[in-house]
């Protein structure tokens, strides 16, 4: 381990990939190459570790919509404030500022006495609702990664019969359809979550790269995992070879976790569902199959009856977080960043996780 961390952090082996990726960039004609990435955390390596700087001008990284907490909608934040009315709500931390429609969020709610709970896994909410007279819904954020636990926490145990959640999961894999489609991105390679990849192996993404002729490249975390990611884009785009690399071998297998994904199977099912700055994105949502819909706040609550998902309340006057999800802004371009929109009073989603491109810009120093 000690040898594997040094070699991810290796100033020599960086200098050497940096050295390969300006070689490779030379040799394709294009005077851009766009590769995006999918990951809050990747940006997150890119933006601490200044990789933007240290790569040739023509190569541009991009930052996608990696971030589960910043594509869940306002409908759905609303959704949420509307429960808090009647229910204990809990969430993770990174969710709690993201505004609504009217431009509260559950913050707003809990500071005005709701009973609004920050947790750190679906079973706290659990032991929560045990031990508690009142409904407890928490809601249920992430892509892939986190999806599974969620289910495994609703198979084979007895749950309180007051819990429920509010499923705002979603799936990478069709988002990446829409962003390979998309032509004003203008995207020549892409960089796959590592986490999310885990679970779902590198099979889904095979079909995507052949639709697009987009190469893609699985990749992990620390630095030099990315610069040997685009290095292997590079190489693909360089000789014309569509593939699925898979950077990130040492944790991520070609067939993915099947647990994981038996899991998920039996809890969830795909449904069509809009992200934040995306139309409705067809099969991108997870919700409850039949025999767990008595664990569904959407159904117990009546929530299907309050309106249809409206694009147009999407985002605050002056934000451009949709943007920046879809690789089309960086967050420099908003005239909001830095001045009203900054970590303690956000303005818009992408300003309030963790794994936020701008909350991760603004943490770096880059406005």
């Amino acid at each position: 381990m000690n040898f594997q961390n040094n070699y991810l952090r290796n100033e020599k082996v960086a200098k050497n990939l940096c050295n390969r990726i300006a070689e490779i960039s030379k040799l394709i004609p294009s005077p851009k190459i766009r590769i995006m990435h999918v990951c809050g955390t990747h940006e997150d390596t890119v933006s601490k570790y200044g990789i933007r700087g240290i790569l040739p001008d023509k190569i541009e990284i991009i930052p996608g919509p990696g971030c589960p907490v910043c594509v869940t909608t306002m409908k759905e934040i609303d959704e949420a404030i509307l429960l808090a009315q009647k229910c204990v709500i809990t969430t993770f931390g990174d969710l709690l500022k993201v505004p609504g429609s009217d431009g509260r969020s559950l913050a707003s709610v809990k500071a005005e006495g709701g009973d609004v709970r920050i947790v750190y896994s679906i079973f706290d909410s659990i032991e929560i609702a045990k031990n508690c007279d009142r409904e407890v819904v928490h809601i249920a954020v992430g892509f892939e990664t986190s999806a599974p636990i969620t289910a495994s926490a609703l198979m084979g145990r007895e749950l309180p019969p007051n819990f429920s959640i509010l499923s705002c999961h979603r799936l990478v894999p069709p988002a990446l359809d829409v962003l390979m489609d998309d032509r004003e991105a203008k995207i020549d390679g892409l960089i796959d979550p590592g986490h999310v990849s885990t679970v779902i192996g590198l099979r889904p993404y095979e079909p995507l790269t052949k639709k697009y002729g987009i190469p893609q490249v699985i990749a992990g975390f620390e630095p030099n995992d990315l610069l040997l990611g685009i290095v292997m884009l590079l190489e693909m785009i360089a000789e014309g070879r569509i593939e699925v690399g898979n950077e990130y071998s040492r944790v991520v297998k070609y067939e993915g976790n099947l647990k994981a994904q038996k899991v998920m199977e039996e809890v969830f099912e795909p449904f069509d569902v809009a992200w934040r700055g995306f139309p409705v994105i067809s099969g991108s949502g997870l919700k409850l199959k039949e025999k767990f819909k008595k664990f569904d706040a959407r159904v117990r609550f009546d929530l299907t009856s309050k309106g249809k998902y409206d694009s147009s309340l999407e985002e605050a006057k002056g934000c451009i977080c949709g943007l920046v999800l879809r690789g089309r802004a960086y967050p420099d371009e908003c005239a909001l960043f830095g001045k009203k929109c900054t970590p303690e009073h956000p303005v818009g989603a992408c300003m309030v996780s963790s794994e936020g491109s701008c909350g991760i810009w603004y943490r770096y120093g880059k406005f």
